[in-house]
């Protein structure tokens, strides 16, 4: 069943915000997103990112905007284990299923869906290919996630690591970020018809 989302955050880590149009349909996650920040330096952020069967990544396209200049990156997997960066191999990350764009709170949904840590417990560790902001260099983080417990208005806090940082993140019902300590908080629909 497709379900389609708007979804907004305030950032705290970049000093800015970020609006996500999410569709969620069978497995696949179609999403395009833009970002303004001030931290490390103003910038502006354009993506679009598609996802094949289990969530798994197939493309990120990303655009940075600062006052320098332009930078864009186009990320793809292709399924088996192989991805390139602007056409060119990235070696090491064989293991990799998912992309990771920096400061950006909705690349954190595509493992919690895969594997329903939004909604049962579980602990799981993957490679991932983030993506700097707004350098745009991509690079293999090992991340882990672990289901803590369910929250009473539905969703999950799952605890997310990656070398010595953690943070415990509440995700809605639908696997969506709702608040990533240390990073960003959604802000909450006016429609009353929206969950949160």
């Amino acid at each position: 069943m497709r379900a389609s989302r708007v979804l907004t955050w305030s950032v705290s880590a970049s000093g800015g915000y970020e609006t996500a149009w999410a569709e969620a349909d069978d497995g696949v996650l179609r999403a395009r997103g833009r970002a303004v920040g001030t931290t490390p330096q103003p910038y502006w952020v354009s993506y679009e990112l598609d996802t094949a069967d289990g969530f798994v990544t197939r493309r990120l396209r990303v655009t940075v905007e600062t006052a320098e200049r332009t930078r864009s990156l186009d990320l793809r997997h292709d399924g088996r284990g192989g991805w390139t960066a602007d056409g060119e191999r990235l070696p090491g990350f064989e293991e990799a299923l998912d992309c990771d764009l920096g400061l950006c709170p909705l690349t954190n949904t595509m493992p919690v869906l895969r594997h329903g840590l939004h909604r049962r417990p579980g602990e799981r560790r993957f490679l991932m290919a983030w993506v700097s902001v707004p350098a745009l260099t991509v690079r293999p983080s090992w991340q882990t996630y672990t289901h803590l417990g369910a929250r009473p208005q539905g969703g999950a806090v799952v605890r997310y690591a990656s070398g010595s940082f953690r943070s415990d993140v509440a995700f809605d019902p639908d696997g969506y970020v709702l608040d990533y300590p240390g990073l960003a908080t959604r802000l909450l629909p006016r429609n009353p018809g929206e969950r949160s």
